[in-house]
């Protein structure tokens, strides 16, 4: 029987053609990398480092099972990566990879045979989808393997992905590692389906290197039958409260006979819940599952790891964090994992691991906070602050504004409706509408004495709550205190890890002008009272930053400080001239990401050279603002924080990189892949516009007008307005909830209700 992925022309002009795109992805060496395995001891069974297992090939990235998505792990993983399959039969019998008997979710099949859904039972369940069993093979090749997670990208769904057979992925790719995974044994054997005969006869011709599934009487049929070079038999824990159809017998109470499972089987397959346990999405105490494992001389595979979902929040949507606390926790190691993302697997076992507190940094550049570690804690909080330090920042940052009696603190806004509850305080009367500032009414930071800031309770930032449902760890959602930036000054000044600050100023000549409110000698006679009265009379460097030139060139007329010019739009060029007037007042630059990498629909369309051509006049060049949840980037980077640093760090010379998650920046400059004369190819930045290669051209991101060129005319401004005495006004005092306004004072309360409201209302409510 042969059909459209058994036909060798047919798989070698795509196998071709997907290399090319790998090689274009991620640039190779000339010569054939073997990634250096850490030395160190572990504490898996065999003392070497964990397994990694590509379930259904690089399926976080290209349809699950897909040819494209098997091709892509070899270029971009460990050299002994495994492949994982998950064996299907259809109705004449063959074997295929495919995610599940059920059809709808991963493929067209709808589309190509939308009259053929059935209903069988399926653990017991009744259940009406398209399942394989209905098929023959050759049925099956007018149906296409699509995205099986609507969270995932649909730019590969028309690239007519054929579904293959176990054969054709074994014989054609020749896996340093072969996984077949069983789940419906049972199910086929109903439908007089013989999966073990299909296994025994593949097994001829095919490597199997493991077997798993989640029913017992699987391996009881099995097993000897493959003899003394057979696959090592891993049995597949499911949810606890599930039952093994085989045996009827709950997964909960087979984990607590584990020598049992040792006369059968090797090794065992878990969910991740059995190692650490959750409790509101937050880690418990490690049970001892992996222990007791090895003890009974099984292996520990662990399963259901995706950089793209299911993150505790402990591990701040940085999933190599998640990675290491299976491996490199001081108590265990598990033996393998069970990833859509093989990369990233990859990097944490091989680069990452046991690293330690104390290990060099191998790579530099700064990494500067962004209002402190502000997707840990509220931004511009003690606690956001103490967390930067301690994580490895080597600037913490203060967004400087000025409270109505002139006292300079830290908050990521002037309007304090976007980082505190003072829409739910006494306060909420105090909003105004500053057409300087925005359309939007507002409670402003000069709106309140610093006695009556001090009461607000801070309001973590939730970027990406609206459209994605995502939170940043809502039990702290509230905590920590604003701190001044006299505070803020001292805090930095105890450090000894920190190499300086940074204090951004915004809104200088509006505060000037109509508050008589005079933000740079706030800072500077600050800087002065707390130690930092010039440029050398501490250790730590103070960097002055604002999108103002006027603001930077009334810095350097009073001080010795480094000023940095930060451009807020993406550009796609600046003119020399222009970076020659930013020499006259900067010491630096800062610049957006896609300044660096345009990108358009979530895919990077290039990169520009306005970091080589800034660094060629002697500035530095930071860039912000770097995220870890995995929304923030684009398909490029794998959905991986790490691999977005390095491909700016490493591919585009940065000098620096401004986050929210200083530690993932931190670690990234000790890993010890970037000492090795030829990095192993998941530490090597990948090439922009890679991927677009393959999407199909009915899916490419449509044209974008360009990103616009820095001119002398953005550069210069006129020099900032002198202080306007304000006449003293008394401040209103606080509004009880049943007070009514004269001259409908209500109706405006009401309507800043509704506009702020909206604002901080999904950071401010409990989940």
């Amino acid at each position: 029987m042969t059909y459209m992925q058994d036909n060798p022309a047919m798989f070698e002009k795509r196998a071709s053609k997907f290399l090319l795109f790998a090689l274009i992805v991620i640039q190779l060496l000339a010569t054939q990398l073997v990634a250096q395995r850490s030395k160190t001891p572990w504490q898996t069974l065999s003392g070497d480092a964990p397994r990694v297992v590509a379930r259904g090939g690089f399926s976080g990235l290209l349809p699950d099972s897909s040819l494209d998505a098997y091709s892509f792990v070899s270029p971009t993983s460990v050299p002994d990566a495994i492949l994982w399959c998950d064996v299907q039969l259809t109705k004449d019998g063959a074997g295929i990879c495919f995610p599940d008997v059920t059809m709808s979710n991963a493929s067209n099949v709808l589309n190509a045979y939308p009259d053929r859904n059935t209903s069988y039972l399926l653990n017991g369940v009744p259940t009406v989808d398209w399942f394989t069993i209905d098929f023959t093979l050759k049925d099956l090749s007018s149906v296409f393997l699509i995205r099986g997670i609507l969270s995932r990208s649909n730019a590969f769904d028309n690239n007519q992905n054929v579904i293959s057979t176990v054969q054709n992925i074994a014989t054609r790719l020749k896996p340093a590692g072969f996984w077949l995974n069983v789940q419906h044994d049972a199910f086929y054997t109903q439908h007089n389906l013989s999966m073990s005969s299909v296994l025994l006869t593949l097994s001829k011709t095919v490597n199997i290197d493991f077997l798993s599934s989640p029913e017992v009487n699987f391996f009881r049929n099995v097993g000897g039958r493959f003899g003394k070079k057979g696959p090592k038999f891993v049995f597949r824990f499911l949810e606890k409260d599930d039952v093994d159809v085989s045996t009827n017998q709950t997964y909960g109470s087979l984990m607590g006979n584990l020598t049992f499972i040792k006369t059968f089987a090797s090794g065992v397959l878990v969910p991740k819940s059995y190692i650490w346990p959750l409790e509101d999405q937050y880690l418990r105490p490690h049970t001892s599952f992996v222990q007791d494992a090895h003890k009974a001389g099984l292996e520990v595979y662990a399963s259901g790891f995706a950089n793209d979902f299911d993150l505790a929040y402990n591990y701040s949507y940085d999933p190599l964090a998640e990675y290491l606390s299976f491996m490199d926790n001081g108590d265990f190691s598990v033996d393998g994992f069970l990833t859509d993302f093989p990369l990233t697997a990859s990097s944490a076992v091989d680069c990452f691991s046991h690293l330690g507190s104390n290990a060099k940094t191998q790579v530099d550049f700064l990494v500067i906070s962004n209002n402190g570690a502000s997707g840990d804690y509220p931004g511009c909080t003690d606690l956001a602050y103490s967390k930067a330090i301690k994580d490895g920042a080597d600037v913490i940052d203060c967004s400087l504004q000025l409270s109505s009696d002139g006292i300079p603190f830290c908050s990521s806004a002037i309007d304090l409706g976007e980082s505190t509850n003072v829409v739910q305080s006494p306060f909420r009367n105090r909003s105004a509408t500053v057409p300087e500032l925005g359309s939007r009414s507002g409670i402003y930071s000069f709106s309140l004495s610093w006695s009556e800031i001090q009461t607000l309770k801070p309001a973590i930032a939730n970027p990406f709550n609206q459209f994605y449902d995502l939170f940043r760890n809502p039990r702290e959602k509230s905590s920590g205190k604003l701190v001044s930036l006299s505070d803020f000054l001292n805090l930095a000044k105890n450090s000894s890890s920190l190499v300086g600050v940074l204090i951004s100023v915004e809104n200088a000549s509006y505060l000037r002008e109509k508050q008589g409110l005079d933000a740079v000698k706030a800072v500077l006679d600050t800087l002065k009272e707390a130690g930092y009265g010039n440029a050398t009379a501490t250790t730590t460097k103070v960097m002055i930053q604002s999108t103002n030139s006027s603001v930077l060139v009334e810095f350097k007329k009073q001080s010795r400080y480094e000023t940095v010019y930060k451009v807020e739009e993406s550009i796609r060029d600046i003119l020399d001239s222009a970076i020659e007037d930013i020499k006259k007042f900067a010491d630096a630059v800062v610049i957006r990401k896609t300044s660096v990498f345009p990108s358009s629909e979530s895919f990077t369309t290039g990169q520009t050279n306005i970091v080589e051509r800034l660094q060629k006049f002697q500035l530095p060049v930071y860039v912000e603002l770097f995220r870890n949840e995995f929304v923030s980037q684009p398909w490029d980077f794998f959905s991986d924080a790490t691999v977005e640093i390095n491909s700016h760090v490493t591919g585009g010379g940065i000098n620096g990189t401004i986050t929210e998650f200083p530690l993932t920046a931190a670690r990234y400059k000790r890993n010890r892949c970037l000492t090795r004369k030829d990095p192993p190819p998941y530490m090597i930045p990948v090439q922009p516009g890679g991927l677009l290669a393959i999407v199909s051209p009915n899916a490419l991101p449509p044209a974008e007008a360009p990103n616009p060129v820095i001119t002398d005319a953005d550069v210069i401004e006129p020099p900032l307005p002198p202080v306007t005495a304000k006449a003293p006004t008394t401040s209103p005092g606080p509004l009880s909830t049943d007070e009514k306004s004269p001259n409908g004072q209500t109706r405006v309360v009401l309507s800043l209700l509704l506009s702020a409201f909206a604002t901080v209302l999904a950071s401010l409510l409990p989940l």
